[in-house]
């Protein structure tokens, strides 16, 4: 079976895993994991970071850092991973969940614009969803597949309803907007996932990035369960949200060879879009001009108008030996958010059952690449 995406662990993962037993730092605190910060930061161009133990967990103590209370609203766009909508659940809070741009496949800014504009009111208590009577408290935009949301748009919204925003940025180191790194780009606070199958993985894991240092240093404090000085004093509800040294060593390892990684997860898209878009019916994953995708998954776009069902050519190519898988079901279509706010959600309703993601791993070879692009070719004619 070729694989959709694994790990490529074929640097020095071995070897400064061995560094963390020689020198027993194999819990939450070593070498590793404030290396692996400080990489983190240079990478995303961000003045601090802190890892957690998963982008889930990332996520919550992020929105809980920027004021995120029970009762709350967070806007977030509806078609996104169920990791997202959870952590904000975790803070007490409820997603408000929006459609995302045909273009970018991110968040809508036009339809943000006008819900802000009609749908809510200013008091001394914040801004309220007026339908609900909730204070909206933050907004979370997705970087889906590693592509850039329309950030200039969403800061000036932010800016003009104040609210922070925290980036869900999973999967998205590497990427570039308007050739300003992620931390350049105006969230509060920008958090990555490290899961196996991300383009670097730390075997799990996650990280909190921001340009205000006492801002990051408030979900290092929440992460370490609030504790307060050397004794065992605390002085809030913390989280044990930390990433350990042996996570910490494989994530070193992995950012060292990220910009190799990137460019190969570009040119395997490349070569399927140069094989696959000329078919009728054949559409790309988004790549928008004022930006670079980190490219984190690859795939097509298939008309099931012109084409069979995704979910049919996926069973065809699992009977050649070919890895592929469902991806994200919208967040309005399961069951723990049927009653969340929503907004319309007409193009993600007819987006996430037509996308059809390939092997993509760093690792695949070309040719495992030409003959899943040949099984592909031959399911659709």
């Amino acid at each position: 079976m070729i694989p959709l995406a694994i790990p490529n662990l074929s640097g020095n993962e071995a070897r400064y895993l061995q560094q963390c037993i020689d020198s027993s730092f194999v819990s939450s605190v070593g070498p590793f994991v404030t290396k692996f910060e400080e990489m983190i930061s240079e990478i995303s161009g961000s003045n601090k970071t802190t890892a957690t133990s998963s982008g889930t967990t990332g996520l919550h103590s992020a929105l809980t850092a920027v004021g995120v209370k029970y009762n709350d609203l967070v806007i977030l766009p509806s078609f996104t991973f169920i990791g997202s909508a959870n952590s904000i659940s975790h803070c007490g809070a409820v997603p408000w969940l929006f459609d995302v741009n045909p273009i970018t496949w991110t968040l809508n800014v036009n339809q943000l614009h006008d819900a802000l504009k009609s749908k809510t009111i200013r008091t001394k208590e914040g801004l309220i969803h007026k339908e609900s009577g909730k204070r909206v408290s933050a907004i979370m935009p997705v970087y889906v597949l590693g592509i850039p949301a329309e950030m200039d748009e969403i800061c000036r919204i932010a800016k003009d309803f104040s609210l922070p925003i925290v980036a869900d940025a999973a999967c998205a180191l590497g990427m570039t907007y308007k050739k300003k790194k992620i931390g350049e780009m105006g969230a509060d606070l920008s958090v990555f996932s490290f899961n196996g199958n991300k383009t670097v993985t730390s075997g799990g894991g996650g990280a909190v990035s921001g340009s205000s240092i006492e801002l990051v240093q408030s979900v290092y404090h929440l992460t370490t369960t609030a504790r307060v000085g050397s004794d065992y004093d605390f002085d809030r509800v913390g989280f044990n949200y930390r990433l350990t040294n042996i996570q910490a060593a494989v994530g070193c390892a992995q950012l060292e060879r990220l910009e190799e990684f990137v460019q190969s997860k570009r040119n395997i898209q490349k070569q399927y879009n140069d094989a696959l878009l000329q078919i009728e019916g054949i559409s790309p994953f988004p790549d928008p001009a004022y930006g670079e995708s980190s490219c984190w998954f690859s795939g097509v776009q298939v008309n099931s108008k012109i084409h069979k069902p995704v979910s049919e050519i996926r069973k065809e190519l699992r009977a050649n030996e070919i890895d592929a898988r469902p991806f994200w079901k919208p967040i309005h279509l399961q069951k723990p958010y049927e009653h969340s706010p929503k907004e319309s959600l007409d193009f993600t309703d007819n987006l996430w059952m037509d996308i059809l993601t390939l092997p993509c791993s760093t690792s695949l070879s070309q040719s495992d690449q030409s003959k899943v692009i040949l099984a592909v070719k031959n399911i659709l004619s």
